[in-house]
């Protein structure tokens, strides 16, 4: 009876695994958020394949209707969320809508009383 090194067989099954497999390689989905303290406008984006194109059109959608717009947050992968109250806001992440909601919540909670979520979006599968 022949015996095959084990070095051999480890071979094998490697190639064998690694052509038999599905491979699911994603790209990264990065997502943001705008914000204007002054007049409470909202961009967002989600989908892009960089970050920098995500918070260029986070921001020119806020922009459309404010001077003062800023990115709240970004994201990868993951959700975002954006909450205010009357005298400030809080901005958070999370890897599903509801933790980038209570996320947001608890900074916006830091700040002011009575926030309330007022945008989120989610970038890559959720």
């Amino acid at each position: 009876m022949m015996r095959l090194p084990t070095t051999k067989i480890m071979t094998c099954l490697a190639i064998l695994t690694a052509t038999l497999l599905p491979v699911h390689a994603s790209a990264d989905s990065f997502g943001a958020l705008a914000y204007s303290p002054a007049t409470g406008s909202t961009g967002w984006s989600h989908s892009h394949t960089a970050r920098r194109a995500a918070e260029r059109t986070a921001l020119d959608g806020c922009a459309q209707y404010a001077d003062d717009c800023r990115v709240a947050i970004w994201f990868k992968n993951a959700c975002g969320a954006l909450a205010a109250g009357p005298n400030g806001w809080g901005s958070g992440w999370g890897d599903d809508r509801a933790r980038a909601e209570y996320e947001a919540m608890k900074v916006c909670s830091r700040n002011t009383r009575g926030c309330r979520t007022i945008r989120w979006q989610c970038s890559g599968a959720r």
